[in-house]
């Protein structure tokens, strides 16, 4: 790969770890799957009467990780102990340890999940149900950023720390934001991969939906009859090629590029001629620079399910043209399950692995060809095959596509274009919040000091006020829930702002979501019957509203937006988190447009869940008030809004993200990390603190979360006369949109106000993860009034 352009970071795998059904070690799970080893058998972790099978890909390896994230050993959330597990032996892998090669302020998390902690609060739930107090930290595990946070603190990573939930793509969407970091040169290393563990939840809701096979799933096959559900973690340790070269660390593959697309078609089904999956196919050859007969082999979504499997391979016909005629498609779920989450993490690495050894693995269990498939899915066991590259599939509910391309070390090939790096700029917004319909409404509550709400059962809290017609007619709401409906509602009326109006813009624009808690009314109305009545009662209608990149699918199908699409839930910087990571697939040339909601949204097991926290019991949190609220953000390279002739209302200068690295539910009480993440910020923006006109702060009314940002920013102006903005103090947190809330509450500054100048935007987490964002105004006069 000596000729791959200079202008272009290269990044390689340098060491990986897996815990699975086959085995606690990667080299286990691989040793199973090269050989069709089949690790699908009965369930014993969970009660398993009621459902559509008894069998599953469960983790039977018993050991414990060494980071004790909880305070008692009998409160664990087994996702995280995987990721752990896996993390530990992926470091190890790589002989690298954070902070002593290289510093823990260079090193990043990116961590992918499907249900995040729900098995925690299956538990939390179950107790309540039953008149006992759940352990509060039951509540503390739910957040999938909890896992992040807990991969970030265990090995001491105080660089940026980001959890990543497109369900069933969520491994792979992971590998992309993280090689988007490295690239930016915002780390030298990352710490990268998935992790689920069985849920009743998930049991029920593919027994609802008739999805899971009674005998280990085939994929590919003529008399496939559903998946089988699997559980464990993969993890890969990532650096840049410089880093890996001064150190001498070892190099098992290098990642040459991804796709990313979103089908704008059907909550749980893809795209029948799988369409959307070959555009993520497409952008994935065209980011690593290779052409269709490059490749030999793909690891397939492949989960055994009639519709995927015949979509999928339409989509490597679609996308491979002749090739695909001479291209493997073999799918490692037929050995490990269907690991939701953790899927594109353990199926990487058996690609990296494949690449390693020149053997792809098998599809066990394969029968007989179906013509609506008809590629080779290599039945049997392991065949060894000359691969310099290969791809990894997989394809989500949502409709949420993703692709990585990786290579062999020293493999020759052209390599990508160097990336044509442009502004990004914010060419419309849209706010519906506690404070009324529109930025207008939100700016005037903003001047006069406005604090809605109201105190239910000791906790101030402010519902959003929106017109649900706004996210569609009776029958198109039906099968959505509040978070949804927000979601539509704020994003349409965001296009509407922005000018998009067109069929043909509409579909090249991008989704990227962000949420602090999700949708967790969903998972209420899923579970709770369960416990009465038994999986029977799970509505299939519901589940699929229950994963957290729902609102992001529906968006898709409602708007017919089939760009780049991901969701991120770094709790209370969820949207934080997803500017940064659109900005990104911006820069680099992803796309020209991205939608870029934050929502959030209240079930009363979500507000119990916050009364639960000591944090919101305790008198420092008396000033506080939690909002509902949705509130989107268009953001446009600047060579395309001119293009069209767009206003543009605000350039997104620059991003940065930093952690505590002090534990789940724990933060810094001296401010380093917020401190770390805003000096970066401005100094990739080019501006010296005392540069700034404002600061829109964090600060939201939790003593103990404030008074370190309040240190921080002490020390960053040090006596420079620039106001600090504190909206949230009134109008109150909206949990993952507290950056989407400042940014619109900035450009309405600008237009109201006397001054102009650099704004810097801060979020943080309630787990020591700090964001801070650089918004400037736009560079001429055009701007229109604050809807």
């Amino acid at each position: 790969m000596e000729n791959m352009p200079s202008g272009v970071a290269r990044v390689v795998v340098s060491g990986v770890g897996a815990i699975t059904s086959q085995g606690g070690t990667a080299e286990e799970f691989w040793e199973g799957v090269r050989t069709g080893r089949v690790a699908i058998r009965p369930v014993r972790g969970l009660p398993m009467d009621g459902y559509q099978t008894a069998i599953g890909g469960e983790v039977t390896a018993t050991r414990k990780p060494a980071y004790a994230y909880t305070s008692h050993d009998g409160v664990r959330e087994p996702s995280v102990d995987f990721a752990l597990v896996a993390a530990e032996e992926a470091l190890g892998a790589s002989g690298l340890t954070p902070g002593v090669e290289i510093p823990a302020e260079r090193w990043g998390v990116a961590y992918g999940t499907c249900n995040g902690g729900w098995r925690s609060a299956e538990h939390a739930l179950r107790a309540r149900a039953a008149d006992e107090e759940p352990d509060w930290q039951r509540y503390a595990l739910v957040p999938p950023q909890a896992g992040a946070e807990a991969l970030g603190a265990a090995f001491g990573i105080k660089g940026p720390v980001l959890s990543v939930n497109t369900a069933c793509a969520s491994g792979a969407h992971a590998m992309a934001h993280a090689l988007e970091v490295i690239r930016a040169g915002r780390a030298d290393a990352m710490l990268v991969g998935g992790s689920d563990a069985f849920t009743e939840t998930a049991f029920a809701g593919f027994s609802g939906l008739e999805s899971l096979s009674a005998k280990p799933a085939a994929p590919y096959s003529r008399d496939r009859s559903g998946l089988s559900l699997g559980e464990g973690s993969g993890m890969f340790v990532l650096l840049s090629a410089d880093a890996a070269a001064r150190l001498g660390a070892p190099v098992l593959a290098e990642v040459l590029g991804y796709g990313l697309s979103a089908d704008g078609y059907h909550p749980t089904a893809p795209h029948p001629e799988g369409e959307g999956a070959a555009r993520a196919i497409r952008a994935a050859l065209a980011s690593a620079g290779l052409a269709p007969e490059d490749v030999r082999y793909v690891n397939g979504h492949g989960t055994g399910t009639p519709k995927n499997d015949s979509a999928e391979s339409g989509a490597v016909r679609l996308a491979l043209g002749e090739a695909a005629e001479k291209t493997a498609l073999s799918s490692t779920k037929s050995m490990v399950g269907h690991l939701l989450g953790a899927a594109g993490a353990v199926e990487g690495i058996a690609t990296v692995l494949a690449l390693r050894d020149q053997i792809a693995p098998p599809t066990a269990g394969f029968t007989e060809t179906d013509p609506q498939c008809g590629l080779d899915p290599i039945p049997g066991t392991g065949r060894p095959m000359d691969l310099d590259v290969a791809l990894s599939n997989n394809f989500a509910f949502g409709g949420a596509n993703a692709t990585v391309a990786y290579a062999r070390p020293g493999a020759l090939f052209e390599g990508p274009a160097d990336e044509d790096h442009d502004d990004v700029v914010v060419t419309g917004f849209s706010a519906l919040t506690a404070a009324g319909d529109g930025a207008e409404a939100l700016w005037q509550a903003f001047e006069a000091g406005t604090r809605p709400g109201a105190d239910e059962d000791g906790l101030r809290v402010a519902r959003a006020v929106f017109d649900p017609e706004a996210a569609g007619t009776r029958k198109e709401r039906r099968r959505m829930d509040r978070i949804s409906q927000l979601a539509i509602a704020a994003c349409r009326a965001a296009l509407e702002h922005a000018g998009v109006t067109g069929d043909d813009e509409r579909a090249a624009t991008g989704v990227v979501l962000g949420t602090g808690i999700g949708p967790v009314e969903s998972n209420e109305r899923f579970f709770l019957p369960l416990l009465t009545d038994g999986p029977a009662a799970g509505n299939p209608g519901v589940f699929p509203n229950t994963v957290y990149n729902a609102a992001a699918g529906q968006v898709a199908m409602a708007l017919g937006v089939k760009g780049p699409t991901s969701t991120l839930t770094s709790g209370h910087a969820a949207g934080a988190a997803a500017i940064g990571v659109a900005h990104d697939l911006l820069r680099s040339g992803r796309a020209d447009r991205i939608l870029v909601p934050a929502v959030d949204a209240f079930s009363p097991g979500a507000l119990d869940g916050y009364r639960t926290l000591p944090l919101f019991g305790s008198r420092s949190a008396a000033d506080y008030t939690l909002t509902e609220g949705g509130i989107a953000l268009v953001l446009e390279r600047a060579g395309a809004a001119r293009e069209r002739g767009a206003t543009v209302h605000a350039v997104v200068r620059s991003h940065a993200t930093a952690s505590d690295a002090a534990g789940v539910g724990r933060w810094d009480p001296a401010g380093d990390g917020l401190e770390r993440a805003m000096r970066a910020a401005l100094a990739d923006a080019g501006i010296a603190p005392g540069e700034l006109a404002e600061v829109w702060a964090n600060a939201a009314g939790l003593t103990p979360v404030d008074q370190p940002e309040a240190a921080a920013l002490d020390r960053l102006l040090d006596g420079a006369d620039v106001p600090v903005r504190t909206p949230k103090r009134s109008l109150g947190e909206p949990v993952g949109a507290g950056a989407q809330l400042a940014a619109v509450l900035a450009i309405g500054s600008w237009q109201h106000g006397p001054s102009r100048g650099d704004a810097l935007i801060n979020s943080s987490s309630l787990g020591g993860t700090h964001t801070s964002i650089v918004l400037s105004p736009a560079p001429t006069s055009r701007t229109e009034s604050a809807r």
